[in-house]
Order: C-alpha cells, then sequence, then structure tokens
C-alpha cells in the first residue's frame, strides 16, 4: 500500500509539471504550432487464457501539409513508420507489468530501436477507470546510412500516462463504446552530465489524447482519437548577417495536432472467447 501511494504521488508531481510547462507563465518562452499529422495504425492481439496478452502493431505518420520527409519520398505513403511487439503479464485485477519493442523508421534509411520496460495500475474512480502507466525506455539508434548524417546517441526516457475511460455496453449484441481521455508526460534522463550539455526542460514531451472506442465485437474494435502533442526545449539565439540578435534564446514549445485511428484485431488462445481485461488500443 505505501508504495502504490508513492507511486501515485509521483505521478501526480509528474502531470502537474507537465500541467504547469504547458501553461503560458513566461513571457519568454515561444510558442509554434505544426502541421497536422495522421497517425492510423493496425493492430492484432493474442488473449492467452491466462489473462496475458501479445501484441504487434503496425503504425504510420503523414504529415498532412509535407510531401515528403526530409526532401525524401515518402515510403508506403508515410513519412515515418513502426513496428511494435509487446507482452503484458497481470500480477491481480489491477497491477500488471511488461514490455514493448518499437522499431521505428525515421526518414531515409534511419532505424531506431526502442526497447520499453513497463509498469500499470488500473482501479475504479467514481464510476470510472483510472490508469496509470510508468515506463523506462532506451532508443538505440542505427545510423548507418543515414544521409543526413550521424543520428542522435542513445537515451534514456522516463513516461508516465495517466487516463480515465468507461465501458458502456449499447445493446444485447456485444457492441460497446469506450470514450477515454489521457495524459502523458516524459523526460528525457541523462545518467552522466557534463557542462557542455545542452539545457533541458524539466519535462521534453507532453501529450493529451481524447478518443472513443467502439467495440463491435470480441474480436474487433476500432478507436479514431485526436491529440495534441508539444515538445520542449531550449534554443540558441538566431542573428542576422551583421550579428545582430533576430530571436533572442530561450524557451520553445512546438505543439503537433494529431488525429488518429486504431483498429484492433483480437485471437484468443484455443480460439474460444473468454472473459478477460481488455486494454485501450493505446496500451
Amino acid at each position: 500500500m505505501n508504495y502504490w501511494y508513492s507511486f501515485a504521488r509521483w505521478g501526480a508531481a509528474v502531470l502537474a509539471s507537465g500541467l504547469l510547462l504547458a501553461q503560458p507563465a513566461a513571457a519568454q518562452t515561444r510558442r509554434a504550432t505544426l502541421d497536422l499529422q495522421l497517425w492510423p495504425e493496425l493492430q492484432a492481439e493474442l488473449a492467452l487464457k491466462n489473462g496475458d496478452y501479445l501484441f504487434l502493431g503496425l503504425r504510420g505518420q503523414r504529415d498532412v501539409e509535407s510531401a515528403s520527409y526530409n526532401g525524401d519520398a515518402r515510403r508506403l505513403g508515410f513519412d515515418e513508420r513502426r513496428v511494435t511487439l509487446g507482452y503484458e503479464h497481470f500480477w491481480s485485477e489491477h497491477w500488471s507489468g511488461g514490455g514493448t519493442l518499437r522499431l521505428e523508421a525515421l526518414g531515409y534509411k534511419r532505424l531506431v530501436l526502442v526497447p520499453e520496460a513497463l509498469l500499470r495500475h488500473r482501479s475504479s474512480l467514481a464510476g470510472l477507470t483510472f490508469g496509470q502507466r510508468l515506463s523506462l525506455e532506451r532508443t538505440l539508434p542505427n545510423n548507418a546510412g543515414y544521409v543526413g548524417g550521424p543520428g542522435p546517441d542513445g537515451q534514456n526516457w522516463a513516461r508516465l500516462r495517466v487516463d480515465l475511460e468507461k465501458l458502456v455496453p449499447v445493446g444485447s449484441g456485444g457492441f460497446a463504446l469506450r470514450p477515454r481521455l489521457s495524459y502523458e508526460a516524459a523526460t528525457r534522463i541523462r545518467l552522466l552530465k557534463s557542462n557542455t550539455d545542452a539545457k533541458q526542460r524539466s519535462i521534453d514531451f507532453t501529450s493529451a489524447r481524447a478518443e472513443l472506442g467502439c467495440r463491435v465485437s470480441d474480436h474487433f474494435d476500432i478507436t479514431p482519437w485526436v491529440a495534441s502533442q508539444t515538445r520542449y526545449s531550449f534554443t540558441l539565439a538566431q542573428t542576422d548577417v551583421n550579428g545582430n540578435v533576430t530571436i533572442p534564446a530561450g524557451r520553445l514549445n512546438l505543439a503537433t495536432p494529431v488525429i488518429g485511428i486504431d483498429a484492433r484485431f483480437t485471437l484468443f488462445q484455443g480460439k474460444t472467447v473468454f472473459e478477460r481485461q481488455q486494454l485501450p488500443t493505446q496500451h
């Protein structure tokens, strides 16, 4: 119980920090809104009889206004592609944990492998399901053949996501609606720091998402969603040809609106449908 309270207090602190950073409190903070992005994802989930599940996700990302990514032609119609494999084990009705492995194709011949370990807690709150997801991940870039030169070094990230949802059965045919709100904050973890490192914001990334899941049957559900994603950074001063400062150094918030849709197919071990705790499509 003490562990759960510590976990909740830590999560609330990180969430509050993300919300505060997203507010226009500092006059020197500059903000910009990037192009709308589309994120369709196709998922396959294998439900195991012990309550665990195996997961495979295929996602594409496309900038609506951009014809290409870094000057390169789109591959499969997307600027970026992602493949995710995952496994999650349920210790109880409220606690689960597992891991994912993502392979991200960013631009031309640039691949990033991202292993992730996660811990999840779900409970009831005023008739809703309240969830918390804490994870640690490591980016392992493969820069071989990357046209733009060497990519970023490997990075460690900590992520916390909180969400509220409700499952609403409609009729007697198994159809159900699943409205849900989620908020995620992420920060880059630097194990060794030096005086030459670039300045870092307390929170590097946030994402606020609203969705309406539609469970069509035990084997298929679809989830349209919208989100506002923001990256927080420090920028260097920009000067003109005479060395005069045109844009001062300071905080920069880059917001990206996203529209997505997740289509999930569920298979059951032994091919017979059984009762289980199924997570939203935003695993």
